[in-house]
């Protein structure tokens, strides 16, 4: 017919069995008809191939996908399913997405009635919770702005990155509370005193980590050099935050805030 596709139309009985007489004797190991239909016979199989492209890109290829389907098999006469590579990948990318929100939301309410218990302050928990976004923040920021996207390889960034910051803070604020009873509740002695027991330790500390994940940077691997050079991005930030801004707000704390009636001794 030409290619002529109003001739186009299912084979019969008689043409079925010739094709897959025809398929079925080929001289390759692979079936020819594993690429149109399942091994049963039953599901017709379309395959269609696209480049490697961003999860969120790829989400709006996916709505379009469907409205597409829809249009050519109606949902109330055909049953259709979307699989591949692509779609689990973006599947999966999605999950992870969304247990980094749960596991960052569980830390930063677990640090907060931490710093509830050991400060009795909500003003505390603010300060204590500012230095430890605020690096993630800027990490996210910079990943935007070069490009990064988010993949199983960067997403984990975040986590590990605030469960460090956040042992240097809790740290620091632990110093800072026996500073203020050993210096009768005078914040701006104690936090000089805080800083000068623990900077030394947060900043080696934070330097060793920063080469220790530098070091993924040399890897042939595109993902862990991605992971080693925002982990250290981040960390770096971290440890300045924790040095800098966060003695810089204890220091503009009111002084009613550190005082006898508010840092009682804890229950546990």
């Amino acid at each position: 017919y030409n290619g002529n596709p109003e001739y186009y139309q299912l084979p019969n009985s008689q043409e079925k069995n010739f094709i897959l007489s025809y398929a079925k004797s080929s001289n390759t190991d692979t079936n020819l008809l594993n690429s149109y239909v399942d091994s049963t016979g039953q599901f017709a199989r379309i395959t269609t191939f696209m480049k490697d492209t961003e999860p969120d890109r790829f989400k709006r290829i996916e709505e379009d996908l469907h409205n597409e389907i829809n249009k050519v098999f109606p949902p109330e006469r055909y049953n259709v399913s979307v699989t591949g590579k692509a779609l689990v990948f973006q599947k999966g990318t999605h999950y992870l997405v969304n247990n980094l929100i749960l596991s960052l939301s569980l830390a930063i309410f677990l640090i907060a009635v931490f710093m509830a218990w050991m400060f009795r302050s909500f003003k505390m928990i603010i300060i204590s919770l500012i230095p430890n976004l605020l690096p993630l923040i800027i990490t996210a920021g910079v990943m935007g702005f070069v490009g990064v996207p988010i993949k199983p390889s960067t997403i984990l960034v975040f986590s590990i990155a605030f469960g460090i910051s956040v042992d240097d803070t809790i740290h620091f604020l632990a110093k800072y509370r026996q500073e203020l009873i050993a210096n009768n509740w005078k914040i701006k002695k104690s936090v000089f005193a805080a800083l000068r027991e623990t900077a030394v330790s947060m900043f080696y500390t934070s330097i060793v980590l920063f080469f220790g994940f530098s070091v993924f940077t040399i890897s042939s691997f595109g993902g862990t050099v991605a992971l080693g050079a925002l982990v250290s991005i981040t960390l770096l930030f971290a440890m300045l935050s924790n040095l800098l801004l966060l003695p810089t707000l204890l220091l503009s704390l009111e002084r009613s805030i550190a005082n006898k009636e508010t840092m009682k001794k804890p229950a546990i």
